[in-house]
């Protein structure tokens, strides 16, 4: 069984159904004990890093996520769920995250005076949402059998930036080339959103459950 930590944030049921469509067995919980016992853990959402980590914090689940990972059970970090994963996000000064992999999360900025400053660049939206490929860095079980610069579904407004680079499976371009997932060990992340992502995204979510049944 994986669980599917629900802290009242994300499109929860919408990662439910992408993996009981692909036959994996999931359940959706708050409860640390279920966390503890389940053979997987994925971690979905959308909306603010600080809000996120006050919820898990008030949950009791961040050191049941930790204990997850440090126990070698496959993890896969949905968006938000990739951003916590690292040291701390600039959203809204500055916040700690679970800091299992170092690193920061910093919003895009193509505005007048930012780094990536220029004029066809400042016409893109803040936030980065809508279909978009990836490019595969290194091989990674997650994308088993999907292509080099497949589409995947993106919504979000800040991105992720290891201090590790060996990490990162892929990246994506919107303005900058960004990481949109990594891999280290039994962690796995996605920045874009599978259970939005049509064929390919169920592809990540059976990934997974393979990864969760049958080992790294």
């Amino acid at each position: 069984m994986i669980a599917i930590i629900d802290y009242g944030m994300g499109n929860l049921r919408s990662v439910e159904k992408g993996f009981l469509k692909v036959g994996v067995d999931v359940r959706v919980t708050n409860n640390p004990e279920v966390v503890q016992e389940a053979n997987g853990v994925v971690l979905p959402g959308v909306g603010a890093f600080k809000d996120c980590m006050r919820e898990l914090t008030n949950l009791a689940l961040v050191d049941t996520v930790v204990d997850a990972i440090k126990k070698g059970k496959p993890y896969l970090g949905i968006c938000l769920g990739l951003q916590v994963l690292f040291s701390e996000s600039e959203e809204f000064g500055k916040c700690r995250g679970i800091d299992v992999l170092r690193g920061s999360v910093v919003k895009f900025d193509f505005g007048v005076g930012a780094l990536h400053a220029t004029p066809l660049l400042s016409t893109l939206k803040v936030p980065h949402m809508g279909w978009n490929e990836i490019k595969i860095q290194k091989n990674n079980p997650l994308f088993e059998g999907i292509p080099d610069k497949s589409y995947f579904y993106f919504v979000h407004s800040f991105y992720v930036v290891p201090e590790d680079t060996s990490i990162i499976s892929t990246t994506t371009d919107y303005g900058i080339e960004f990481t949109s997932s990594v891999r280290k060990d039994n962690i796995f992340a996605v920045q874009f959103h599978p259970e939005k992502s049509q064929a390919m995204g169920l592809q990540v979510l059976r990934n997974f459950g393979d990864i969760v049944t049958k080992g790294l």
